[in-house]
């Protein structure tokens, strides 16, 4: 005869668990992580140099459009 097992004696045997579901699933939300991160520390960056930025273009403005064609003219 086929061996009978007997409930509640003994140690349970474990099944292994599908985790190819749950794999996709963790990198998924660690993909999207990632991504939050890369766009919070970038908005972080131009928030904190955005007022020096602003005035090193303006001055490289004044630069281009003023003082170097007055340098330029005065040579020829």
């Amino acid at each position: 005869m086929a061996e009978e097992q007997e409930y509640g004696q003994g140690v349970p045997m474990v099944i292994n668990p599908q985790m190819g579901p749950i794999d996709s699933v963790v990198e998924s939300i660690r993909y999207r992580a990632q991504l939050i991160a890369r766009n919070q520390k970038l908005d972080s960056g131009v928030l904190a140099t955005g007022a020096s930025g602003i005035i090193a273009g303006f001055i490289f403005a004044l630069l281009m459009v003023i003082v170097i064609p007055l340098i330029i003219w005065q040579v020829m």
